[in-house]
């Protein structure tokens, strides 16, 4: 499928140069292997003589191991009330803490119910102090808004120093 007439060719027990396209489908066919083009961008265009069998499997193979060390973070949410008492509220600051420093988000919200609505402004303050309390765990994404009967806000973790 190679149509280009001299490639560069890389690979074990093959001299490394720039040969014509036809004899290094000669040198493939000769060790039973494949001519698989690597960097079709280049001048002139990669290629490696492997078993291409083998090569799509080791690929597929590294691309699910990637996916399984990539992070997986959930968000977990955590409800208040406009009257939510300073116990339980330090209760579930504890709670959202526990969950930034495991890497997940945090969405917080409070939920008003009947004439609670009228308290907005106490929702509020809540978030914010929430906000303030996680500060050095945590990332406030975006100031409280309303959704419907709730007012939200969410935290992402913050980034971890490697050493």
């Amino acid at each position: 499928m190679i149509r280009i007439p001299e490639i560069r060719l890389v690979g074990e027990n093959i001299e490394t140069g720039v040969y014509r396209t036809e004899e290094a489908l000669k040198l493939a066919e000769a060790q039973g292997l494949d001519l698989v083009e690597i960097s079709p961008n280049a001048k002139p265009p990669v290629c490696r003589i492997i078993d291409y069998k083998k090569f799509l499997y080791e690929k597929k193979k590294k691309e699910k191991e990637m996916k399984a060390k990539a992070a997986k973070s959930e968000v977990k949410e955590i409800r208040f009330t406009p009257n939510t008492d300073d116990h339980d509220f330090e209760f579930k600051t504890k709670h959202a803490e526990k969950f930034l420093k495991e890497g997940n988000k945090v969405k917080a919200y409070v939920q008003f119910r009947g004439r609670a609505i009228l308290f907005k402004e106490r929702g509020e303050l809540l978030l914010l102090k929430f906000a303030e309390r996680l500060a050095e765990s945590g990332v406030l994404e975006g100031m409280p808004k309303m959704e419907g009967k709730r007012m939200l806000v969410i935290f992402a973790p913050k980034a971890s120093k490697k050493k």
